[in-house]
């Protein structure tokens, strides 16, 4: 007996909805389009003048966090495989915390636009900047096409809208309203979206846990199938989910994070390096609020399809664990037209946040990275012009990196954390290797970046096509004793019951091996936690470069510039004795940096003040041109 699918969709309300919020996000661009200094600086469009509030900028750079991955994925991850997943949030906390002690002290006072920028005011090498610019734009990519990838499947698990299609609506959305309202646009729409978001979140926790028969019945049977397991201290780096992969794994992985050009833009959004702290400060705990709420909506699916009798993955009505909650919001809101809109308005906004910042992070990247670099002389205006122009092509590169990721089998929290933890690494430790070691020349840092890289991808590789690694067994499925064919109103007696609980693969690699085997030669380097592979790519980076520095022969430490390099021991350990502190530093002359900004800055001022002055004097020459009719 066949499956008879019941009937989903959108009603007119629940399309009005959708509507209303696509259209609202592109006003907010048209809007900031048209006022203010009207997005023609490169200042006002990137970084918002500098002067933007602090409450939009936090939740702009919160809501950029947590993408449809988190909306999508995260549920159907603690679905899968149980709550465990939660405790990444706890590593974004730490990471947040480390932000306000390396990146906002180290960028904020710079007033740099691109965090690549800082790289060659480290080094004095384009170089080490290109290859920074390079691999920051690949990660973006990567990430941009989970990020289109996750709300166009799950749209297209319960309505008839092709899976192409949610993909051409979302990026052109968000180019449109990227491209010309900028940063502030990008900002403001963020934080309407990120009211979306939550209204829809907390519509189907209520929701679904009053169908599933109240909390109690939904922690009971979290319980009764083991997915309350939050915590595994196993040390083994090639278990899947443990406490140290989740915490300590995590920590070092969204480091990169905060160094990100979307996050480092924000904070150089704010007037205040106190603010761009609080603004941090806030940012982790609330991190940890909205990844509590996606595990719980994970926790009351799978108690609202049990207390069904009729799981849709071990029934196969769904082809992908990440369709699970949008399959269970449109059964929950049948009776309430208007309420699956405002989930699948949440979805999209979720990829909306997150694509936008990218995008407008892009834009700044090409502006300041390729653009100003290779023409020299070209003038403000045309440069914006043209960071606004790269936002539609990468727009477009991100809809073909979406189409190459479509046909992965996965679940997309880890497909999305293994391939750009592959990216992130080897950039994270370059930026480390630069703020705290600072022997580091431009040759070390570029051959630490490469063999960084260079480890880290054959890791990857080698877990993608390696065909003896073992599987990691997810928990046993819901019951499907009540699935009934619409038509016939009669029980699904014809179930392999045991086919259907594994039937879909989870794992990030086809498994010919007994789950009992243990994996030999290669196969056991292959065999480490996605977690890791982010800390091993900093690894791998930090201790190449170390060693080619060595090699190459350290500079002396007085002649070491002070301003682009931070005291690791004052930053992170600041309770050890200052004498001590001191004779670690080998000579290092970090007593002289504030006074080495200081002026730095002051220079910098006055470099922006001649450079206004002359914008000026350009603005009545062209002025005056109009009014004796030469133009």
């Amino acid at each position: 007996m066949a499956l008879v699918q019941e009937s989903l969709g959108f009603s007119v309300a629940d399309y009005v909805i959708f509507s209303l919020t696509i259209a609202i996000s592109i006003g907010i661009g048209i809007y900031h389009a048209f006022t203010g200094g009207k997005q023609r600086t490169a200042s006002e469009y990137l970084v918002g003048n500098r002067k933007m509030s602090i409450l939009p900028v936090t939740l702009s750079l919160i809501v950029s966090f947590e993408s449809s991955i988190m909306m999508l994925a995260y549920p159907a991850e603690v679905y899968t495989y149980g709550i465990m997943f939660l405790l990444t949030s706890l590593g974004f906390m730490f990471a947040t915390l480390l932000a306000t002690r390396i990146v906002v002290p180290l960028i904020h006072p710079l007033k740099i636009t691109s965090v690549y920028e800082y790289l060659e005011l480290r080094y004095q090498s384009k170089g080490v900047r290109l290859l920074g610019t390079v691999l920051g734009t690949l990660y973006s990519l990567i990430y941009m096409g989970f990020v289109l990838y996750g709300p166009s499947l799950a749209i297209e698990a319960v309505t008839d809208f092709p899976f192409w299609a949610s993909v051409l609506c979302i990026s052109a959305a968000s180019v449109v309203y990227t491209a010309i309202g900028g940063i502030k646009a990008v900002i403001w729409t963020d934080v309407f979206q990120c009211l979306i978001m939550f209204t829809g979140v907390f519509a189907v926790i209520i929701k679904g846990t009053i169908d599933s028969g109240g909390p109690k019945e939904v922690v009971d049977i979290a319980v009764s199938s083991g997915r309350l397991n939050l915590f595994n201290f196993d040390p083994d780096p090639t278990v899947r989910h443990t406490f140290w992969g989740l915490v300590m794994g995590s920590i070092i992985r969204l480091i990169d994070m905060t160094f990100r050009q979307a996050t480092v833009q924000r904070i150089c959004a704010v007037e205040k390096q106190s603010d761009a702290n609080k603004m941090l400060c806030i940012a982790g705990p609330a991190f940890l609020v909205t990844l509590s709420l996606a595990c719980s909506e994970g926790l009351v699916a799978f108690a609202y399809f049990t207390t069904k009798g009729c799981d849709p993955i071990a029934s196969k009505a769904i082809r992908k664990p990440d369709q699970v909650l949008p399959y269970m919001v449109f059964h929950i809101f049948k009776e309430t037209p208007g309420m699956a809109g405002l989930f699948m308005a949440a979805v999209f906004s979720a990829s909306l946040s997150t694509l936008s910042s990218l995008l407008n992070s892009m834009a700044a990247v090409t502006e300041e990275d390729i653009i100003k670099q290779c023409f020299r002389n070209i003038s403000d205006y045309k440069a914006t012009v043209a960071a606004k122009l790269s936002v539609v092509l990468y727009g477009i590169l991100a809809v073909i990196f979406t189409i190459m990721i479509a046909n992965i089998e996965g679940i997309i929290s880890q497909l999305s954390t293994s391939f750009t933890s592959a990216v992130s690494g080897p950039i994270t430790g370059l930026f480390l290797l630069s703020v705290f070691y600072p022997w580091a020349t431009k040759k070390s840092a570029v051959i630490g970046t490469c063999v960084g890289a260079a480890l880290v991808f054959w890791l990857t590789l080698g877990q993608s096509l390696s065909k003896s690694l073992r599987k990691t067994q997810p928990l046993p499925l819901g019951p499907i004793d009540q699935c009934f064919s619409n038509e016939t109103n009669n029980f699904m007696v014809d179930f392999n019951m045991t086919d259907r609980l594994y039937s879909y693969n989870v794992t990030e690699s086809p498994v010919n091996v007994l789950a009992n085997d243990e994996p030999r030669g290669l196969d056991r380097y292959y065999s480490i936690s996605y977690l890791w592979v982010s800390a091993l790519g900093v690894t791998f980076t930090v201790v190449s470069g170390i060693i080619a520095s060595v090699i190459e022969g350290l500079p002396a430490s007085d002649s070491i510039d002070v301003r682009f390099v931070l005291p690791f021991f004052d930053q992170l350990f600041p309770f050890i004795p200052k004498r001590i502190r001191t004779k670690l530093y080998l000579g290092v002359p970090f007593e002289k940096r504030e006074t080495l900004l200081e002026n730095y800055r002051e220079k910098q001022l006055e470099t922006d003040m001649n450079l206004i002055n002359i914008k000026d004097r350009n603005n009545e020459s062209f002025t005056n041109r109009i009014t004796e009719g030469k133009i």
